[in-house]
């Protein structure tokens, strides 16, 4: 029997045909069985994340103002980054979000440097990496039409003119970008045709994005987060102001003492435009966050989604949907506004996923320095309990989180959590006092409620020292595990190659809307195995400002198949499959039953 890296090899290769679909194993050796026993804390770790980026290709440097120096709050925040199957090969891409630095963004120029001279200068760029299905990359940015030069924060995927084509939504301290997937490798920028440009008296600092369809008319609209109502020429200098020293050390100024921005949603009204609806849907009933990452999901159960934001240093919002085309704040009632003790943290990142498997989605957060990241517990009645604590979540206060996502990462059936850190503060390390490159951190769920440090065992890339920022999860060599790509500051980025030993099952899910939205966003997939049942959402944004993998991925544990799997679709539609066979990738289309996917 060969590998399943061997077989991937071979296939890529193109000396093996049929569908992505490994032979049967061995039946309970790890993980849950069909009684849905669960993993023992005892049994090691079989998840090992390797970082292969160097090899696989991926060379761009994600550059945010000067990498031993942060001047300004705008050259910390860095950039998302996403998996995405931009040209329906059923390989996963890359596309890595970029910043540049204020001397190169305009006036002044760098010293020493004519405006004659800076045309000759390498801008930095997003970049667009394709899969060569083979475990190496190419960088097809300029053919592709998006080498995107300027402040780039966070990224969005999601088809939203339903022609099959996943688009790009960039965010930008600016003026953010939509573009349009052609079907032919390039993208168009359709900004300005769709309604999008922005009409402020100053720059707007946009960050977090997702695609959502609120009103659930079968078209994407957009929601786009906001951080700081940026005026340099009226922000405090390094060290000059109250909220300009960390642990006595002086730095960049904010985000407290610095005003706050609006968040911003767009309908789309389905005939390629958008409408600022912002005031109309009650968005700016929620004035005075600096909001960052923005996660979808129906945290009710209503089948309507709502929108959680993590916000920096004051509360987090919870967006509830109303179901009349408006949305209510209601984080502080339902407990996921601040931690147990009734304090805002300062969010950074935040993903959602039923981690004790009881049907409702939980969030998980990120948080600064000196502090817990945060897990809300879903009540299953419209609130949440912090069961930071209660979870064994609560031990690692020294790294600074950004990107996270709930990850089966050993197929067990069970969401285990990673997160990537990094420090905003590089003179602190100068001084002895932080570290601003840090590692990973993965917690693995034992089935319980609870979690384990099993950093250490993880695999040397979580070991790595970055100053990571954005963060997505996607199965970019199709061997069914997850494996994970984090945005770095001033550095390439990482590429953590899972490399799996477990004899666990898995099933990864792909949908398409016909009534609902095209890329199926806000469809909610049940996996039923024995006693154990899965839930997750297809969804657009989330992590730290980044897009994870669109297609669905579930651990199986032991079991040989899924005996259900269950999808309610935004328009309503139910579709129910039975007995579907482990260890392959499934199509479902709205209405129309599952396929095999073949790639060759």
């Amino acid at each position: 029997m060969v590998t399943r890296r061997q077989f991937l090899a071979r296939f890529a290769a193109g000396s093996l045909g049929g569908c992505i679909a490994f032979p049967a194993r061995n039946v309970g050796a790890l993980g849950v069985g069909l009684s849905g026993s669960v993993v023992s804390s005892a049994a090691p770790f079989a998840a090992k994340l390797i970082d292969v980026a160097g090899q696989a290709g991926l060379a761009g440097v994600c550059v945010s103002g000067p990498p031993d120096a942060k001047r300004w709050i705008v050259e910390t925040t860095g950039c998302g980054i996403a998996f995405f199957d931009y040209d329906n090969d059923g390989w996963l891409d890359i596309f890595q979000v970029n910043g540049t630095t204020l001397e190169l963004s305009g006036p002044p120029l760098p010293r020493g440097i004519a405006k004659s001279r800076l045309a000759s200068i390498r801008l930095p760029t997003c970049h667009l990496y394709h899969n060569n299905r083979d475990g190496t990359f190419t960088d097809m940015t300029a053919r592709a039409g998006l080498a995107h030069v300027g402040w780039g924060q966070g990224v969005a995927v999601g088809d939203y003119d339903n022609d099959g084509w996943d688009d790009l939504f960039v965010t930008c301290w600016g003026q953010n970008t939509l573009y349009r997937n052609n079907g032919n490798g390039t993208f168009t920028d359709v900004t300005a045709r769709v309604g999008l440009l922005q009409q402020a008296p100053r720059p707007r600092w946009n960050t977090g994005c997702c695609f959502v369809d609120y009103d659930r008319d079968g078209h994407l609209d957009l929601f786009v987060a906001n951080y700081v109502d940026l005026d340099l020429a009226a922000t405090p200098a390094t060290g000059s102001g109250p909220y300009c020293h960390w642990k006595g050390v002086p730095v960049m100024c904010g985000p407290r003492g610095l005003p706050p921005a609006a968040n911003f949603l767009y309908h789309n009204n389905g005939n390629g435009t958008f409408t600022d609806v912002t005031e109309k849907a009650g968005i700016l009933r929620t004035p005075g966050h600096y909001s960052l990452t923005a996660l979808t999901g129906d945290f009710d159960n209503d089948g309507w989604p709502d929108i959680y934001v993590a916000c920096d240093s004051t509360p987090s919002i919870l967006y509830h949907n109303n179901h009349d085309g408006t949305f209510t704040d209601i984080a502080i009632p339902a407990g996921c506004a601040f931690n147990e003790d009734g304090r805002a943290q300062a969010g950074m990142g935040a993903t959602a996923g039923d981690y004790d498997g009881d049907g409702w989605l939980d969030i998980f957060k990120t948080n600064f320095s000196d502090d817990t990241s945060s897990l809300y517990r879903n009540n299953g009645d419209g609130t949440f309990s912090d069961a930071t604590f209660s979870a064994g979540l609560g031990l690692n206060t020294k790294w600074l989180g950004w990107g996270c996502g709930f990850a089966d990462l050993d197929n067990d059936g069970w969401p285990d959590i990673f997160l990537a850190n990094g420090h905003v503060y590089p003179e602190l390390e100068k001084a002895g006092l932080d570290d601003y490159k840090e590692p990973k951190v993965v917690y693995r769920n034992l089935g319980n409620g609870q979690f384990e440090d099993v950093s250490k065992a993880a695999g040397p890339g979580v070991q790595l020292r970055r100053s990571a920022r954005g963060v997505a999860f996607g199965d970019f060599d199709n061997d069914g595990d997850i494996d994970i790509v984090i945005n770095n500051m001033n550095d390439p980025p990482t590429l953590l190659r899972n490399d799996l030993a477990s004899p666990n099952h898995w099933l990864k899910i792909k949908v398409v809307g016909t009534r609902s939205n095209r890329s199926g966003i806000g469809a909610r997939v049940r996996v039923v195995t024995g006693n154990h049942a899965q839930i997750d959402e297809v969804r657009s944004g989330g992590s730290y400002v980044s897009q994870n993998d669109l297609r669905l991925h579930f651990g199986l544990g032991g079991a040989p198949k899924a005996d259900m799997v269950e999808i309610r679709w935004p328009s309503g539609t139910v579709d129910t499959l039975r007995d579907v066979e482990a260890d392959q990738i499934i199509w479902v289309e709205e209405g129309k039953g599952a396929s095999n996917r073949c790639y060759r």
